[in-house]
């Protein structure tokens, strides 16, 4: 008995899921085996498989479906749906767009792959039937392609986003800098007959015995925090710039990260103690990892400065450890948390990777027994919310965090509220391939 084509396409959908864990097997071993794809060797299988076991069952249920019915649009939906979270998920995992899009050209070779091995074993479905197939995995490998492109240029025009507002709340700041020096200036100018005007004459008068000491402190501390603030951004806008215009190259090397973790928290013990913060360290004593020792410490410096800067009350706690593939780093504050309001796109769109990346490992632990050590999101409550307030400059620093990570093949991770504070969590691999450290 001949088999209508509708059938067929069941048949094929059943065998695909059969060799389902083959394929994807499959797919792992050959992006794993290019050393051009350094960010996936560092994940766990379940990490890496992410959200593609969920599309490949809506693309059997598409393939079991009558064409253009209702069970078929459902698909493409949930398709679309698996396909914007990996995306997300990879973004966050440290992804460059070429890693990306090379691994999805494995997913599809290797699902080809599987297709003509069921067409050579099974003589009874039509060439046309396979052909369709075939066009339908090509569907999925691009549309995969265009939501993961889609989620890089939304989290890109975030990053943009907090920028500016870093930047306006700079210049803004520079505005109030010159409200009240014009202030001051008319104050000691009407004092001295009106003999003396402009910023020129302003930084003269911080000399002259007649201007009030309160009026010279106040006025010579808001040139030194207006000009100390826009210098700390210039440097933050020119280190974010050379690291996207990818003028930065990790030089790896084997070493102690324990000792640089220690060294570095050391340092930054006096401005936690000027805040009146409380800084400590948990982790082994030593432990040997490969990577850029000179870049993991200004992505340290970066979450620890704006830890200690916008925590009134506690401190800071930094914590390291390592499992079989990976080393993690986690930096935790006790501050008012992170908003992540439409100011602030970068933020929201860590917590939803990292969201996703949960949810992801959460799906895989069943399968392959690794327990998920990715952050679990806080609880929600508006309990505490009095406490939130803008933090600016969170976009720049970030931004430069972010881009650290994808350069050291690392994945980002945060979790924040009200109650319990940010956290902060880098995962790193422990070890690079001879290509990657060139």
């Amino acid at each position: 008995m001949t088999l209508s084509q509708c059938e067929q396409f069941g048949v094929l959908a059943d065998y695909l899921a059969k060799r389902r864990e083959s394929i994807l097997l499959a797919w792992h071993r050959n992006a794993c085996a290019d050393p051009e794809q350094s960010t996936g060797r560092s994940l766990s299988v379940g990490q890496f498989l992410d959200h593609i076991p969920q599309m490949l069952d809506a693309f059997e249920l598409k393939l079991r479906s009558q064409q253009g019915g209702t069970g078929a649009r459902l698909a493409e939906i949930d398709k679309k749906i698996e396909e914007v979270k990996h995306g997300l998920h990879r973004w966050q995992q440290g992804y460059r767009m070429k890693e990306l899009i090379n691994e999805c050209g494995y997913l599809q070779l290797c699902l080809f792959d599987e297709l003509d091995r069921i067409a050579s074993e099974h003589p009874e479905l039509e060439r046309g039937v396979i052909n369709a197939a075939h066009r339908q995995i090509l569907t999925l490998v691009n549309d995969t392609i265009s939501e993961s492109a889609t989620q890089y240029q939304r989290m890109q025009q975030a990053e943009a986003s907090g920028h500016v507002g870093d930047l306006r709340s700079a210049l803004e700041a520079v505005h109030e800098i010159e409200r009240r020096r014009t202030s001051l200036c008319h104050q000691a100018v009407h004092d001295l007959r009106n003999d003396v005007a402009g910023v020129h004459i302003s930084a003269q008068l911080l000399d002259r015995p007649n201007m009030a000491d309160a009026e010279r402190t106040e006025f010579a501390s808001l040139l030194h925090r207006g000009v100390q603030g826009l210098t700390s951004m210039l440097g933050e806008l020119m280190d974010l710039a050379r690291l996207e215009a990818g003028q930065e190259q990790r030089k790896l090397a084997r070493f102690d990260v324990a000792t640089l973790i220690t060294d570095r928290c050391d340092v930054n013990q006096p401005l936690a103690r000027e805040y009146g913060l409380f800084l400590e360290t948990r982790g082994p004593l030593s432990l040997a990892v490969e990577g850029d020792p000179d870049k993991i410490s200004r992505l340290l410096q970066n979450l620890l400065t704006n830890a200690v800067k916008y925590t009134e009350y506690g401190g800071v706690s930094v914590s390291w450890d390592s499992d079989r593939a990976n080393w993690w780093l986690m930096v935790k504050d006790t501050g008012p948390g992170l908003h992540s309001h439409a100011s602030e796109p970068l933020v929201a769109g860590l917590r939803e990777a990292t969201a996703s990346a949960k949810e992801s490992d959460e799906k895989s632990k069943d399968c392959s027994g690794e327990v998920s050590r990715v952050l679990a999101a806080p609880e929600p409550s508006d309990s505490l919310a009095e406490r939130v307030r803008h933090q600016p400059g969170e976009g720049i620093g970030l931004s430069i965090v972010k881009r650290l990570c994808e350069l050291l093949d690392a994945s980002l991770e945060i979790a924040s509220s009200a109650e319990s504070g940010t956290t902060f969590r880098v995962v790193f691999p422990l070890h690079y391939t001879a290509t990657a450290a060139a």
